[in-house]
Protein backbone atom coordinates (compact mmCIF):
# COMPACT_ATOMS: atom_id res chain seq x y z
CA UNK A 1 0.00 0.00 0.00
CA UNK A 2 1.26 3.44 -0.61
CA UNK A 3 2.15 5.63 2.17
CA UNK A 4 -0.60 7.73 3.61
CA UNK A 5 -1.90 10.99 2.28
CA UNK A 6 -2.43 13.96 4.25
CA UNK A 7 -4.61 16.61 2.38
CA UNK A 8 -4.11 20.33 4.03
CA UNK A 9 -4.11 24.62 3.37
CA UNK A 10 -1.45 26.41 4.11
CA UNK A 11 -2.52 28.51 7.06
CA UNK A 12 -4.93 25.64 8.35
CA UNK A 13 -4.33 25.92 12.55
CA UNK A 14 -5.91 21.95 12.67
CA UNK A 15 -3.51 21.95 9.30
CA UNK A 16 -0.54 22.78 11.76
CA UNK A 17 -1.79 20.67 14.61
CA UNK A 18 -1.72 17.40 12.22
CA UNK A 19 1.22 18.28 10.99
CA UNK A 20 3.25 18.05 13.89
CA UNK A 21 1.02 15.46 15.31
CA UNK A 22 2.62 13.16 12.39
CA UNK A 23 6.11 14.12 12.96
CA UNK A 24 5.74 13.26 16.78
CA UNK A 25 4.48 9.95 15.38
CA UNK A 26 7.29 9.62 12.66
CA UNK A 27 4.43 9.05 10.24
CA UNK A 28 6.13 9.26 6.67
CA UNK A 29 3.25 11.18 4.62
CA UNK A 30 2.41 12.40 1.12
CA UNK A 31 1.79 16.20 1.99
CA UNK A 32 -0.69 17.99 -0.31
CA UNK A 33 -1.46 21.48 -0.23
CA UNK A 34 -4.34 21.70 -1.79
CA UNK A 35 -3.69 25.84 -2.14
CA UNK A 36 -0.53 25.74 -3.51
CA UNK A 37 -1.74 22.45 -5.94
CA UNK A 38 -5.38 23.58 -6.98
CA UNK A 39 -5.41 20.75 -9.32
CA UNK A 40 -5.21 18.25 -6.75
CA UNK A 41 -8.18 19.66 -5.15
CA UNK A 42 -10.17 17.32 -7.31
CA UNK A 43 -8.16 14.59 -5.54
CA UNK A 44 -9.36 15.42 -2.30
CA UNK A 45 -13.11 15.47 -3.18
CA UNK A 46 -12.85 11.88 -4.55
CA UNK A 47 -11.26 10.74 -1.44
CA UNK A 48 -13.61 12.46 0.92
CA UNK A 49 -16.65 14.26 -0.51
CA UNK A 50 -15.63 17.46 0.91
CA UNK A 51 -12.83 19.76 0.32
CA UNK A 52 -12.20 20.52 4.30
CA UNK A 53 -8.86 20.27 5.55
CA UNK A 54 -6.93 18.68 7.38
CA UNK A 55 -7.89 14.99 5.49
CA UNK A 56 -6.05 11.78 5.92
CA UNK A 57 -6.47 9.08 3.43
CA UNK A 58 -4.88 5.92 3.90
CA UNK A 59 -6.46 3.34 1.32
CA UNK A 60 -10.08 3.11 2.32
CA UNK A 61 -9.45 4.84 6.21
CA UNK A 62 -10.31 8.58 5.27
CA UNK A 63 -10.91 11.18 8.42
CA UNK A 64 -11.84 14.18 7.15
CA UNK A 65 -12.05 17.76 8.53
CA UNK A 66 -10.86 16.79 11.91
CA UNK A 67 -8.93 17.90 14.74
CA UNK A 68 -6.31 15.72 17.08
CA UNK A 69 -9.21 14.25 19.17
CA UNK A 70 -11.29 13.49 16.36
CA UNK A 71 -8.69 11.63 14.76
CA UNK A 72 -8.33 9.66 17.80
CA UNK A 73 -11.60 8.62 17.57
CA UNK A 74 -10.98 7.53 14.53
CA UNK A 75 -7.90 5.60 15.46
CA UNK A 76 -9.51 4.09 18.54
CA UNK A 77 -12.66 2.91 16.36
CA UNK A 78 -10.43 1.44 13.64
CA UNK A 79 -7.58 -0.51 15.27
CA UNK A 80 -7.13 -2.25 11.68
CA UNK A 81 -6.28 1.91 10.14
CA UNK A 82 -4.25 2.49 13.32
CA UNK A 83 -1.97 -0.67 13.26
CA UNK A 84 -1.28 -0.20 9.44
CA UNK A 85 -0.31 3.54 10.17
CA UNK A 86 1.82 2.35 12.94
CA UNK A 87 0.15 4.50 15.48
Amino acid sequence: MSKPTLYVKRDCPWCVDALAYFERKGLDLEIIDVRAYPNRMEELIAASGQTMTPTLKHGDFVVADFDLEELEVALAQNPEARNALGL
